[in-house]
């Protein structure tokens, strides 16, 4: 099994920022350590751009089922490789 490659950033926090990520990890905090703080934060970040893409999906798909029947035209498969492109 191959394993994913991992990458280590580094983030600069100070102020306020520092201070309310300080809070949130360790005995007191819903987080043991920054890392696990930070890819719970990226994580549902991702979900979230996913969600948008979805309803944005779904909205479209909502349109398209509205629409009358008479402005449906016949596309091949090559006419929605060829729409996508560009």
């Amino acid at each position: 099994m191959s394993r994913t490659p991992t990458t280590t950033m580094t983030v600069r926090l100070s102020g306020a920022l520092s201070e309310f990520v300080a809070a949130n990890i360790g005995e007191h905090g819903t987080y043991e350590n920054v890392s696990e703080y930070m890819r719970d934060l990226i994580r549902r970040d991702k979900e979230r751009v996913e969600q948008e893409a979805f309803n944005r999906l779904k909205a479209e798909l909502a349109h398209a089922y509205a629409a009358p029947e008479s402005s449906y035209k016949p596309l091949t498969a090559a006419d929605v490789i060829a729409r996508n492109q560009t």
